[in-house]
């Protein structure tokens, strides 16, 4: 049965829709003019102008230190959580609670990381930002880190047990270097929600200090400017960047994917089996 054209419109029409407006921040980036609306010819200008606006390169620097911090945090948290979650404690409730904050609209997780600082009384600063978007990001690698524990080869772990070797042993020298590209795909994501993120900082950083989201915010507050479309545009650089590698990193180190995970190699019998009949035809021969 041969598909209809039209099946393609609303599929192409929610592209154009979702990336036109990105395309024409990114050209607009590029305006010599100062109107963000009217394009009046090409020009680095505006990136330039970024390299000495102090206020951007203190977001900037800010942003990164966020970022960084939080993703050492969600990484290390979120990787144990999906290591607990899918090989020991195998519970629907848990693994809910665990993805709660993935789910929950940023600004109910931001007011209620805002009462608990006050309620333990924690002075706003950039770590309270790290801390909030740890617990946010951490939700994130839990999930893929668990996928990549879904489709590794459990059998490996437990010759590993049955030799002698203890669960840390086990888990630093089989199971971790399985986890490593989900563990890198997570933490790249979870750098990339970090970097852009605008609500819970807003509520969690306080009054001192400000990261790249919030300067970018107070700067809109007083129209559009060419100089906002080319900040606008590397964060969209990087964004795209750091999840096109995350997503690369998930096929990397994926082998034999029609395997069922725990299922013995057959591949490695048949060449064995092969090669034994190979080495008896060269026998006979002789």
């Amino acid at each position: 049965m041969r598909r209809s054209k039209l099946l393609y419109v609303p599929f192409w029409a929610t592209y154009v829709f979702l990336y036109l407006p990105i395309v024409v921040l990114v050209v607009m980036s590029f305006n010599s003019g100062k109107s963000a609306y009217t394009y009046e010819g090409f020009s680095f200008k505006w990136y330039g102008e970024l390299a000495h606006d102090e206020r951007v390169r203190d977001g900037l620097v800010n942003t990164l230190i966020v970022a960084t911090g939080s993703t050492v945090i969600a990484t290390v948290l979120g990787t144990l959580l999906a290591v607990g979650l899918a090989r020991h404690t195998r519970s629907k409730t848990l693994d809910a609670v665990a993805l709660m904050p993935a789910v929950l609209p940023d600004l109910v997780l931001a007011i209620g990381l805002l009462l608990f600082y006050g309620l333990i009384q924690l002075t706003l600063g950039l770590y309270s930002v790290i801390l909030a978007h740890g617990l946010f990001a951490m939700a994130f690698v839990a999930a893929v880190v668990r996928t990549r524990l879904t489709n590794s080869d459990t059998s490996l772990e437990e010759a590993s047990r049955d030799l002698g070797a203890g669960p840390f042993t086990t888990f630093m020298k089989i199971t971790l270097p399985q986890l490593t590209p989900g563990i890198v795909a997570g933490a790249l994501l979870a750098f990339t929600l970090s970097l852009d993120e605008f609500v819970i900082a807003f509520f969690t950083i306080g009054n001192s200090d400000q990261t790249l989201p919030i300067v970018i915010y107070s700067m809109i507050r007083f129209g559009v400017t060419p100089k906002i479309n080319a900040l606008a545009a590397i964060l969209l650089l990087v964004s795209f960047t750091a999840v096109i590698a995350g997503q690369r990193m998930t096929k990397i180190g994926e082998r034999e994917p029609n395997r069922t995970p725990g299922e013995p190699r057959t591949d490695l019998r048949v060449q064995g089996e092969a090669d034994s009949t190979n080495q008896g035809e060269r026998r006979a021969q002789d």
